[in-house]
């Protein structure tokens, strides 16, 4: 069943949430049982293949270094600080929420139409929002509130803040997924809040991440996954996918992808250096988004209104949790300790402790109504402005 947002559509997220308790009421909790082990296939280069990667191989093979990611994340993870707010893209009612993570109230808000996408600068200073429902991007002040529009094209869906903090992509996903589409990622300088180039990619560009150290971005289109050299701002590798790919998260130590195919209900695991898929795992109905801690990854399923919990380490459906009405976004704070979900059709946020993976807390009201007035599109956190 095509999830009731659809991935191409951007001028219509308010009207596909308030379609979605159609879809979702009812919906099945798929039962995981996965056994088996993953064929391996020879390394790629240049463009990477997916030979012998079929969906329906039962669980992926971790290689050692993958392994080590695990623990290295685990030490990273208590090293790191909980972030001091998190931003919520509530795209049903034009605006972004800001909500204190130590309280879980919402502090602030900021308009945007159709704000998509999310991101904020390493310093906290300032949040770029993928304004899907215009031509824009806007920067935000964090400090003052000022809101400035930065010109990339036909309905950005998602915008990304390189580790540094001096470039944001913004992926240029147009009208259309198909031939008449965009496949644009515009380059803009946070400097100067300008546009400096655009980036070709394949039809409808959707998520974008950097890679931990910066040197990449990768991004998902309907065609695939298109990797970025940042230094060259030129496509070095396209790792096919006919799936239709939507969401895209990069492992704390930056040697895998996890990347979504809600068509097919599949995870894919990906070796970052190769561009070969290393895993193929069965991820529940309509798996949208996903994000990693790095001992485990977590996929929200828009149409059975739960999150998958997958081990790193052996590619195993360890856990189902429940949330609420179409999960659409996630996002884990960068200590990895919260998975927070955006419901879409609840408009609210199912707050996850990764220690026991249960739902501890549940946050909504902000706007007009009890709800973050539906479309939790995005999630994002930062540190408070320095």
């Amino acid at each position: 069943m095509a999830s009731p947002f659809q991935r191409y559509s951007r001028a219509t997220v308010v009207a596909g949430a308030a379609a979605a308790g159609l879809l979702v009421i009812g919906a099945p909790v798929t039962a995981f049982a996965l056994t088996g082990t993953f064929s391996s296939a020879s390394s790629a280069s240049g463009t990477a293949s997916a030979s012998g990667n079929g969906e329906g191989a039962p669980h992926w093979v971790i290689s050692k270094q993958a392994v080590k990611q695990a623990s290295s994340a685990s030490a990273a993870s208590s090293a790191a600080a909980l972030p001091a707010y998190g931003y919520v893209a509530a795209a049903g009612g034009d605006e972004v929420l800001k909500v204190n993570v130590a309280t879980d109230a919402i502090v602030g808000e900021y308009g945007a139409d159709t704000g998509e996408g999310i991101a904020v600068t390493p310093s906290g200073s300032t949040l770029y929002i993928a304004q899907t429902g215009q031509y824009s991007v806007i920067a935000t002040n964090l400090t003052t509130g000022a809101q400035s529009e930065i010109e990339v094209g036909a309905y950005p869906q998602d915008v990304a803040v390189s580790p540094s903090g001096s470039l944001v992509y913004a992926t240029v996903t147009g009208g259309d997924s198909g031939p008449g589409g965009s496949d644009q990622v515009a380059v803009i300088d946070t400097a100067t809040n300008t546009v400096t180039s655009d980036i070709t990619v394949g039809n409808a560009p959707r998520q974008v991440v950097f890679s931990p150290d910066g040197s990449r971005a990768y991004v998902t289109t309907s065609t695939g996954i298109y990797v970025i050299s940042t230094a060259t701002s030129k496509v070095v590798r396209v790792i096919p996918d006919a799936s239709d790919p939507q969401g895209v998260a990069v492992s704390p130590d930056g040697s895998t992808l996890y990347v979504t195919n809600p068509d097919a209900g599949t995870l894919w695991q990906i070796n970052a250096a190769s561009g070969r898929v290393e895993g193929v795992a069965q991820a529940g109905a309509e798996p949208y988004s996903v994000t990693t801690n790095g001992s485990a990854v977590y996929v929200a399923d828009e149409n059975s209104n739960s999150v998958d919990v997958i081990s790193a380490k052996t590619g195993r459906v360890t856990g189902s949790i429940a949330v609420q009405g179409l999960p659409m976004s996630i996002a884990a704070t960068p200590d990895g300790s919260q998975v927070w979900v955006g419901n879409g059709y609840t408009g609210s946020i199912s707050v996850i402790s990764t220690a026991t993976n249960t739902v501890t807390d549940t946050i909504s009201g902000g706007g007009q109504a009890t709800a973050l007035n539906a479309a939790t599109t995005a999630i994002a956190f930062g540190p408070a402005a320095s």
